[in-house]
């Protein structure tokens, strides 16, 4: 086709409403229209459904548009049809015969347009009415979503390429928001693209403020939350990663403001869906409280901020949800409360999605083991019956991989089989219907000729295709099961409502099986990897925006002028600079760092190393800035050299410093017990250490605290400088081994109690001490990607009475044989959860228990003599009355009882309060 002129497209153009084209649609829409395959990466309310909508009536034939939002598809053909333009959808909300017919008018050419979700494909009948169809344009929106290296897969497009080879290979658009230059790579191979052009028309969104707040608490949170309300004005949508969460949000919304809100999650019944997005869209409510399942294709120009109150799993993710604010082109905010405890939630999401070896074999074993065909269980059974600490969501994961080796197959719901009985002898009991009760004697009719001569048997029949042989319409054969289900003759039991399992084979060993290791752990550290950038983008100082659009591949891409960041420490639009103050000059590679900054480098380093990678960061941190605090003293922290050496720093800045030697790799972090990393020195940082080798750092520090350390630019040297006098560490007296008990009060603590770890290390974790030391629970520190070894996935609490204390393990403890991870009490996984940070409610939802089961776990942790912290459950004023209370009873001799205190607090709770050792022990 030759090129359209520039005319004859802005006549096409007008059709839509519009008078100019946005930034690189007409480059997309011109290869298009000459036949060619193309990728086209455009940012959130960019413009991407015109690259071809304009297409598909710029010439004849139909443009099949493959889409997964259902909620879109309507929202998009109904602006087409006032458009005057025709357009079409067909998925599942639509009755059967309401999809046959648009497939019929399709093949016979009545639209411009039809959409479809990628689940068609399997249908036989969908593929011969497009086959007979004039296809002219296959348009494959959320592209990404083909790819398992995107943050969205969704196996059902790894149908398209296959269906592109069956309909002729069309030409072809694949369009998407978000995708690195792996997910564009797999989005072209899996739809087997031929040479297409690639369309990244920039993901710089200079409307959007990217703010992150980091805050070390769910109250923190809630308080941020509220402030950031009481300022911020218009529509706005607070995404986070639970859906009991979004509930709590709501709540607290709706008693501390006057804000009209709604709440969207995949827990809610469709309907419930449906009204909720809408009253969002006509802006009846004007902020809306969602998990990651509200959002996808939602085109509301007008919304003025995004919160996130949890981080998501990807940078991907972050930027397609926040990238909902602003599509009007209008100022509008993005704020991030990043709490570093949030991590754990995404690495649940993400074990459960790329499950342990262990745990596929589990599952492969326990399918085996079911004698049925088809195995008629939900996920949530499953996990259930097996006591996985997996969501249900990682029994379907299981479930796939297996699949995927041929072993087994999952059934979809429509193959599920009903069961019906008719329970009489009579020639027909349609004559025991009124003869008014239409579809009532319609539908009988239907069964009793399915049903035949087995009378009083249960009858295996498909509601399919029981309802086509009625000829009702689904609400009319819904209708008429329910009255018939009435009578005591007619018994129907339902087909079962999740995806059955078939067994395919039997015969195959676990370790038969041809499921590719190598990949599966290559895509959950690529997971994990994700998750990372995240982090460094939450906890970074540079440019928000700029750190995306490198992300993205952007390489040459100049501070926004306009981030926290940015705004923060003086930018304008279009610097480079990397944190630092109006005027100042930046840190240029090549330089020779600042003395004065090796020396600070090498001090954090030496004390590190004297830590013998026995605590976390937050210890450490303490140590250096010459903490006095018991833990201190309990450690034998304090008789370390190291001890105050960078006391004229804030701690602030000295785990700043920290995170700057991870990032240039002097320092790493090591999961020797799950969830508790410590702090270790790489071959890079001892080398720095003693002098050997010097390392450029100042680039990854804020201005500010380059500038307390003395740093001023220097240039490139011929000759090496000497390193400054730092003395390598010695040998340092041990900490001791036995120490006084102490009394302990939860008032006594600035954070939760430790739960101290006497966890034997494998031998490649003792080279540099004979005997394990204690392991202090280090602050919210993101483990290694790589996950640690299987013994360390396991946690034993100190079942004496008295308060946790320090002590070095036996010979007969070392010898001793270790448990294996199934025989770990379930109630270890709380308390693990409690100590860091969940409440209650969360850990119900992430070990899917009902929170009265949580605390009995608690109430069995204290009775095995574990000390808990009573803030878990309790806020200050609650506990000082309580506390006001026990003392009265406990000077009158009283015994404790529920009688005298406040009747709102739960019976558990109280139980709680009772035997805690700081109350007074326990009470009959």
């Amino acid at each position: 086709m030759t090129e359209q002129t520039a005319e004859p497209l802005q006549e096409f153009l007008a059709r839509f409403g519009l008078e100019a084209f946005r930034p690189g649609q007409r480059k997309v829409i011109q290869t298009v229209l000459d036949e060619a395959d193309c990728l086209c990466v455009m940012p959130t309310g960019g413009g991407k459904s015109l690259c071809y909508q304009l297409p598909a009536i710029a010439r004849e034939g139909v443009t099949l548009v493959i889409s997964p939002l259902i909620a879109l598809m309507k929202d998009q053909v109904d602006q087409l049809q006032q458009h005057g333009i025709s357009a079409s959808y067909i998925n599942s909300t639509l009755e059967p015969a309401e999809q046959y017919e648009r497939l019929d008018r399709m093949a016979a050419g009545e639209y411009d347009l039809m959409y479809v979700v990628p689940e068609r494909f399997r249908s036989s009948r969908f593929l011969s009415a497009v086959r007979r169809a004039n296809l002219k344009l296959l348009a494959v929106d959320e592209a990404h979503c083909v790819s398992q290296w995107g943050h969205d897969f969704r196996p059902d497009y790894l149908r398209i390429g296959r269906f592109r080879q069956l309909v002729g290979n069309p030409p072809t658009i694949a369009l998407t928001a978000t995708a690195t230059d792996q997910v564009r790579r797999d989005i072209v191979e899996s739809l087997d693209l031929k040479d297409p052009q690639v369309f990244i028309t920039g993901f710089d969104r200079p409307n959007l403020f990217y703010e992150v707040q980091t805050l070390s608490s769910v109250r923190a949170k809630d308080r941020a939350l509220i402030d950031f309300l009481s300022q911020q004005p218009g529509s706005g949508i607070i995404y986070s990663s639970a859906r009991k969460r979004c509930e709590e949000i709501v709540e607290w919304i709706r008693t501390r403001t006057d804000r009209t809100v709604g709440m969207y999650h995949a827990g809610m019944m469709s309907e419930e869906r449906k009204e909720a997005q809408e009253a969002f869209m006509r802006g009846d409510v004007e902020l809306m409280v969602a998990t990651n399942a509200f959002g996808m294709g939602i085109d509301k120009r007008d919304v003025r901020f995004v919160l996130h109150y949890n981080m998501p799993g990807s940078l991907e993710a972050y930027y397609q949800e926040a990238g909902r604010a602003g599509r009007d082109g209008d100022p509008s905010h993005c704020l991030l409360l990043f709490s570093l405890s949030d991590r754990y939630i995404q690495e649940f999401f993400i074990n459960s999605a790329y499950p342990e070896r262990e745990m596929i074999a589990k599952v492969y074993q326990f399918l085996l083991d079911c004698p049925e065909d088809p195995i008629e269980l939900t996920q949530q059974e499953i996990k259930d019956q097996l006591r996985l600490e997996i969501s249900p969501s990682g029994i379907g994961a299981c479930e796939l991989l297996l699949e995927q080796s041929g072993v087994l197959e999952r059934l979809e719901p429509r193959q599920n089989m009903a069961m019906v009985r008719l329970q009489s002898e009579l020639p027909t009991l349609v004559d025991l219907l009124p003869k008014n009760a239409k579809t009532q004697r319609q539908a009988l009719r239907a069964f009793e000729a399915i049903v035949g001569e087995r009378r009083g048997e249960w009858v295996y029949v498909l509601p399919d295709d029981a309802q086509r042989l009625t000829g009702l319409d689904t609400s009319a054969f819904r209708r008429a099961l329910t009255q018939l289900k009435a009578t005591n003759w007619f018994e129907y039991i339902p087909p079962f409502r999740g995806r059955a399992t078939k067994m395919l084979r039997r015969d195959l060993s676990f370790e038969q099986l041809e499921i590719d290791w190598e990949e599966h752990e290559k895509r959950r550290e690529a997971e994990f990897e994700k998750l990372e950038q995240v982090i460094r983008f939450a906890r970074g100082r540079v440019c928000r925006q700029r750190t995306i659009l490198q992300y993205f591949g952007e390489e040459g891409a100049s501070n926004c002028g306009h981030c926290d960041n940015c705004a923060a420490q003086g930018h304008g639009p279009d610097s480079t600079t990397e944190g630092n103050g109006p005027g100042e000059q930046p840190p240029q590679p090549g330089m020779v760092e600042h003395p004065a900054v090796l020396e600070a480098v090498r001090k954090v380093l030496s004390g590190v190393a004297r830590a013998k990678g026995r605590y976390g960061k937050g210890l450490i941190v303490q140590m250096l800035c010459g903490s006095q605090s018991q833990k201190m003293t309990r450690f034998g922290l304090h008789k370390l050299s190291t001890h105050g050496i960078l006391s004229h720093l804030r701690q602030t800045d000295v785990e700043d410093l920290m995170e700057a030697l991870i990032t240039v790799a002097c320092l790493f972090q090591e999961e020797t017990v799950r969830f508790r990393p410590t702090l270790n020195l790489t071959d890079l940082g001892r080398r720095v250490m003693i002098g050997k080798e010097d390392v450029e750092i100042a680039s990854e520090l804020s201005g500010e605290l380059r500038k307390k350390l003395g740093w001023r630019p220097m240039p490139p040297l011929p000759a090496k400088q000497p390193a400054p006098e730092i003395t390598p560490p010695e040998p340092e007296p041990e900490p001791p081994t036995e120490e006084e008990p102490e009394s302990y009060s939860a008032d006594d603590f600035d954070s939760p109690p430790e739960t101290l770890f006497d966890e034997e290390p494998p031998p490649e974790y003792q080279t540099e001490y004979d005997e394990p030391e204690p392991f202090e629970e280090a602050d919210f520190e993101p483990p290694e990607v790589s996950e640690p070894p299987r013994e360390f996935q396991r946690v034993e609490l100190d079942s004496s009475v008295e308060p946790p204390q320090p002590r070095r393990r036996s010979p007969a403890d070392l010898d001793s044989p270790r448990q294996t991870l199934e025989n770990t009490p379930n109630w270890t996984w709380t308390i693990r959860l409690f100590e860091k940070g969940f409440t209650r409610e969360e850990i119900a939802l992430i070990r899917h228990l009902p929170p009265e089961e949580i605390l009995e776990h608690c109430e069995t942790a204290q009775d095995a003599g574990n000390l808990l912290d009573l803030r878990w459950f309790f806020t200050a004023s609650e506990l000082s009355q309580l506390k006001r209370i026990a003392k009265r009873l406990i000077s009158t001799r009283q015994e404790f009882s529920s009688e005298f205190f406040p009747p709102d607090f739960e019976a558990g709770l109280l139980r709680l309060f009772f035997n805690h050792p700081t109350v007074g022990g326990k009470r009959d």
